[in-house]
């Protein structure tokens, strides 16, 4: 009775309490703590880079695009003067049947020029390029910011401005390992995938010659037959993610991915197709020389800005699609070393 007693007292105070509210400070702690396990998951991962470069074009389209239109516009006034103080010359101020009073204005006149436009490209980085061209536009800054995260670094563009330079300092400082994160993450997710699609398409085909090469071992000494792999398959325990992908199929996955990236490239900015392919190895191995780079050739109106996002787009996927074979191929190599390394110790055994 003491007992019941006691636990009846004990079970009203419990409902008769009020139940205790979070501070407007443990609310925003724990809104925080939420937001950054969302942010550091699998998509908020993607979201983050992707967000991040939006960012960066901004920025860098701010600090560096009304410098660059200024200075475009300069030279492109200049150039107008010059041929208008040439057209004078020709039709008002000289006689044109009196050749050297006529030859020595213009001569001063396009030496003029020419001195103004050296200045231009020694001082303010003047790459000969047209008033109103996008160099960074949007689309152009989203490129850069992408290059300078992923360490390609064509160099076709690069911060003029003091601002700028330390725009973009302060930002790899920040995107490198974010991305470098970015890869570690998406490349173990489509490593998974893969190794799931690939254990799925296993079991639907009919291939029995596939079957008998893909069979597991449990123990060194032992290999299973077709039906009780088929068995063992069906069990819950039995896991996908234990199979390992062969070599070959992640080399073909690299392979058409270039060749895909080569094709529409090559369409799209006139090149041969070995020029499209070199482009694609270059810019997904990150080694990026810069001696071909996308929107050279792709002249105004042809839909640049969306051939710049798509340019972006096709290499944050390819660089993902790289990390995921190399972490099927390093998987691969190991297992392959476990089984040669089983064997030697069978034959070792077997000797002794």
């Amino acid at each position: 009775m003491p007992s019941e007693t006691v636990a009846s007292r004990s079970s009203s105070y419990i409902q008769e309490s009020p139940r205790r509210e979070r501070t407007w400070g443990q609310k925003i702690k724990d809104g925080i703590r939420t937001f950054l396990a969302f942010m550091f998951s699998n998509v908020g991962i993607i979201c983050l880079v992707v967000g991040y470069t939006i960012a960066g074009s901004f920025v860098f389209m701010t600090i560096e695009g009304s410098v660059h239109n200024t200075r475009t516009h300069k030279v492109a006034q200049e150039r107008n003067k010059t041929a208008e103080k040439l057209w004078r010359l020709t039709c008002c101020e000289y006689n044109p049947l009196v050749e050297d009073p006529w030859k020595s204005s213009a001569n001063e006149s396009l030496l003029a020029f020419q001195r103004f436009v050296v200045a231009a490209v020694l001082e303010q980085g003047y790459e000969g390029e047209d008033y109103g061209g996008n160099r960074w536009s949007f689309s152009g800054s989203f490129l850069y910011s992408l290059t300078v995260i992923t360490t390609i670094g064509y160099g076709n563009v690069v911060p003029r401005t003091e601002w700028g330079k330390l725009a973009t300092v302060c930002y790899a400082i920040v995107g490198l390992p974010l991305f470098l994160l970015y890869l570690s993450n998406i490349g173990s997710i489509l490593a998974q995938t893969c190794k799931w699609i690939y254990f799925k398409c296993f079991l639907c085909t009919g291939c029995k010659a596939r079957r008998q090469a893909f069979m597991i071992r449990q123990e060194s000494d032992y290999e299973m037959s077709i039906e009780e792999y088929l068995e063992l398959s069906r069990a819950p325990e039995f896991k996908p993610q234990a199979v390992t992908v062969p070599i070959t199929l992640c080399l073909s996955i690299i392979i058409g991915y270039l060749y895909g990236g080569a094709v529409l490239f090559a369409r799209w900015e006139r090149w041969g197709l070995l020029d499209g392919a070199y482009f694609c190895f270059i810019s997904l191995s990150t080694i990026g020389f810069g001696d071909i780079v996308p929107g050279d050739m792709i002249k105004e109106g042809e839909g640049i800005e969306l051939k710049f996002i798509f340019c972006s787009m096709y290499l944050l996927l390819g660089m993902a699609l790289i990390a995921m074979c190399f972490n099927l191929m390093q998987e691969e190599v190991m297992h392959k070393l476990k089984v040669v390394g089983e064997g030697m110790r069978a034959v070792f055994r077997c000797n002794n």
